[in-house]
């Protein structure tokens, strides 16, 4: 069933539900009103003094090119600011027209746009709405928070607020079984971790191994009368991971038209099969693809020739763009952004522009930020959640911490305050006030003999920073098998402000890529920043790799590395 086609019936059922209008039917078309709109209007949060909404509008009537939409408060509502589109209100009255890029809207086509408003007093919802001077049918407001709706929290084709919440997380018998079999693994084995979609083949399942359908049955069979969350890693656009070989992927710079139609298409169409209609499935959408394109590209000396052709291509907003239109149509899935990580994208020249090019990103290729749940940081890498020695504010001998050798002018010295911080500046950029944050804690807890207990000498600000600081890699941007990392904070929902979940997206104990050359036949090469020999590159500013020694290839069993972070997992395993 089509995007379009599945906007309609889906916006008719809830007219239908919510008024119990009598609705004209389509000669041909059994089931189809003729209404020339529809419009659900959403409020968000709501709180004392203010909320945030989303509209979703439905065109039912000839194809625009350009649309308006009109609607009057009853109580004092003001909208202070929006999103998706140009918004105006003059005293009870409010219109919405397009933005430059969203004022196509076909026949059966869908546009959504988000706003804060202040009020006080009542909060009433809107009753009438038109679309360029024709009223809509509306569905009185279901989703807010005075209207619960037709269904409950976890019903299918219910969106909750944080999927994790109240639900149980889908455990990976494929990395149940190896975590298993290691000496002392049983106490991490039931731990929720990422099934990886990393390759075409991976969706039918490779060799012997579990398919997409095969995990999602098995979710099934996990769920039992409870709620449950499947989490994918949607990873394989074209010329993937430009700045890295360990990652790279089998798709070339220009094989978009793959990516679309032997990739997404066919996950999409699993995903939306009713029979998995019951699980929240949470997809994390190609890790280190967009931050390439801030940090390693033009003038700058970590860029690379890979990067520039992607960002010149466009291929990568484009995949973005597609996977998020295609995979946020589907009702229980919960799109997520990956965000880089606090040393990577922390920095005044990289953080407001990386929320632009990801804003831009969720308006690409039909897809709207109403397709973004949310965004996930540190996935696959191993920065600590939580620096309690120091902090951004600290000076010592009349220096900043921000001087320090370790961060380096960055605004953030964890991934906590990172994400909090960046998703206050995602909303900024135009995504929904809602979104939620996750933050990958497979690898970062920092723990074992060498975790420092306090904060270091206060000689220097270094000696001060490099004392304290939990995280004990050479280098910030050390990102493969490092050593002396630790298991993190277990997988947990909604454990601080802003954050969704604390995820274990990267199987523990998962290679990130070969310590030499290793002839394989899954597209990926060798990264001298897996080679524990190699002395450095721009991008970790000349330092040694930190890497272990004898690694197989990115994704394969590496037994070493899962015994490392068990030994120095903190929280401490039992």
């Amino acid at each position: 069933m089509s995007r379009s086609r599945t906007a309609i019936l889906a916006a008719l059922a809830l007219v239908a539900g919510a008024s119990g209008t009598a609705l004209a039917v389509v000669p041909g078309d059994p089931g189809i009103a003729a209404v020339p709109c529809t419009v659900d209007y959403q409020v968000q949060n709501q709180w004392s003094t203010g909320f945030t909404a989303n509209v979703t509008v439905t065109n039912l009537s000839a194809a625009k090119t350009s649309w308006s939409v009109k609607w009057a408060y009853a109580g004092n509502q003001q909208i202070t600011n929006g999103w998706n589109a140009k918004i105006s209100q003059s005293g009870t009255a409010v219109t919405a027209a397009n933005e430059s890029y969203n004022g196509a809207l076909a026949n059966g086509g869908s546009v959504s746009f988000g706003f804060q408003a202040s009020y006080s007093g009542g909060n009433a919802l809107p009753t009438t709405f038109t679309l360029d001077g024709v009223t809509c049918n509306v569905d009185g407001g279901t989703g807010g928070p005075t209207d619960p709706g037709p269904t409950g929290p976890g019903t299918p084709s219910t969106r909750v607020d944080n999927p994790y919440a109240g639900a149980k997380v889908y455990v990976n018998p494929e990395w149940s079984a190896k975590a298993a079999a290691e000496p002392g693994g049983s106490r991490v084995s039931g731990q929720p971790t990422g099934v990886w979609l990393d390759r075409i083949a991976a969706i039918e399942g490779v060799g012997d191994g579990m398919g997409l359908r095969d995990h999602l049955d098995a979710a099934l069979a996990q769920k039992g009368s409870g709620e449950e969350v499947v989490q994918l890693v949607v990873y394989d656009l074209p010329g993937r991971d430009c700045a890295a070989l360990a990652s790279n992927g089998e798709l070339g710079p220009t094989e978009i038209g793959r990516y679309k139609s032997e990739f997404i298409d066919p996950i999409a169409a699993i995903l939306a099969d009713s029979k998995y209609a019951s699980l929240r499935i949470v997809t994390t959408i190609e890790i280190d693809s967009l931050p390439n394109l801030v940090t390693n590209v033009g003038s700058r000396p970590t860029a690379t020739a890979a990067c520039d052709t992607m960002k010149a291509n466009g291929n990568y907003v484009k995949g973005v763009g597609y996977a998020l239109n295609k995979l946020g149509a589907i009702p229980n899935v919960y799109n997520y952004i990956d965000a880089g990580h606090h040393g990577w994208l922390g920095w005044d020249d990289n953080f407001a522009p990386s929320a632009q090019l990801f804003f831009e990103a969720a308006n690409a290729e039909g897809a709207t930020v109403d397709d973004v749940h949310g965004f996930i940081t540190n996935t696959a890498n191993y920065s600590a959640l939580k620096e309690n020695n120091f902090t951004i504010g600290d000076s010592v001998a009349g220096k900043s911490v921000r001087e320090s050798k370790w961060v380096d002018w960055n605004r953030y010295v964890d991934e906590l305050s990172y994400a909090q911080g960046f998703r206050n500046q995602l909303v900024t950029a135009g995504f929904r006030s809602a979104i939620g944050m996750l933050i990958d804690t497979s690898r970062n807890g920092w723990g074992g003999s060498a975790r420092p207990a306090g904060p270091g000498a206060t000689t220097s600000v270094d000696t001060y920073v490099d004392g304290g600081r939990y995280d004990r890699r050479i280098h910030i941007g050390n990102w493969c098998n490092q050593a002396g990392a630790g298991l993190g904070e277990r997988p947990q929902a909604a454990p601080a402000t802003g954050i969704d979940a604390y995820v274990w997206m990267k199987p523990p104990g998962e290679s990130d890529g070969s310590s030499s050359a290793i002839p394989n036949d899954e597209g990926k090469g060798f990264d001298r920043m897996c080679d524990p020999t190699y002395t450095g590159n721009p991008r970790n500013g000349n330092n040694p790799s930190g890497a272990l020694g004898d690694a197989p290839v990115s994704g394969h069993w590496f037994p070493a590395q899962f015994q490392q972070l068990m030994q120095n997992a903190y929280p401490p395993l039992p």
